[in-house]
């Protein structure tokens, strides 16, 4: 952990209070909170720190509810439920960049099948909101199954007697499920959308493969690679990246505090 986790972090920590660029070695120098400065200031660190966020609620959003179905389908199967399982699980099993190239050729004129589908000939990824729709569609199909694993895993451990009980007071289904299954799976709920919130935020190879951060599409870690390997800054490139983890941290103490909070209220009320 010290090697892979701890040195990386305080090296980048120690670069981004320095004026470290590679085509100025010897101009490196300490220069305190200057780069954070820099970067906060900067219209496009907001900027493209709002379309993170962005492809990060809504695809988060969109996978729990379609992940909640597929654990839904993936548990009540009672006929090839393997099958089912493991078919449904492929998406996750491809490549990232592999699947990002299959949705941008999916959606090209003239080699995809979702113009002709829509009876349209739009070129999706020259314009932002049509290539935000791709990137979150590319995610949305690329993760799902993550979460519906997750949740399944959830789903597997609430007990039969409350619902059997729900079931003699003449609730429904849709009754039983909304008011026991889910209070009992808030656990499972919490971690999945955690897990998934935290690795949408650093999303990259998508947006990379896709876009290359055009058309104001860029996230915050396409930011940071742009300064560290194209424009070559260590000092505001590791800003960023330690940005980028103080905010992965903040939504962590946001889910865990609030969420973790009122779950173990709930329990203790129990």
């Amino acid at each position: 952990m010290l090697a892979v986790t701890a040195y990386p972090i305080g090296y980048a920590v120690y670069l981004s209070l320095h004026r470290a660029d590679l085509r100025f070695p010897d101009a490196t120098r300490f220069i305190g909170l200057d780069n954070y400065e820099t970067v906060l200031s900067s219209h496009l660190w907001w900027q493209d720190l709002g379309t993170t966020v962005t492809i990060m609620v809504i695809s988060v959003a969109i996978e729990l509810a379609l992940g909640m179905l597929l654990a839904v389908v993936m548990h009540r199967a009672l006929v090839g439920r393997g099958l089912v399982r493991a078919s449904i699980l492929v998406p996750y099993g491809i490549i990232t960049v592999v699947a990002a190239l299959a949705w941008q050729f999916a959606f090209t004129p003239g080699t995809g099948f979702v113009n002709e589908w829509l009876g349209t000939n739009r070129a999706w990824l020259t314009q932002h909101d049509s290539s935000l729709v791709v990137i979150i569609a590319t995610e949305v199909w690329k993760t799902t199954p993550f979460m519906a694993l997750l949740l399944l895993a959830g789903l597997s451990l609430v007990p039969e007697e409350p619902l059997e009980a729900a079931r003699v007071d003449g609730a429904t289904r849709r009754q039983a499920f909304r008011k026991v299954t889910l209070p009992l799976m808030k656990g499972a709920v919490l971690v999945a959308v955690l897990f998934r919130a935290l690795d949408a935020f650093r999303v990259f190879d998508t947006i990379f493969i896709q876009t290359g951060g055009a058309n104001n599409t860029e996230s915050v870690s396409i930011l940071g690679y742009n300064q560290l390997l194209n424009r070559l800054n260590l000092g505001v490139g590791s800003a960023i990246s330690v940005l980028i983890f103080l905010c992965v941290l903040a939504i962590a103490v946001v889910f865990v505090k609030g969420f973790g909070a009122n779950l173990a209220q709930q329990r203790g009320e129990r």
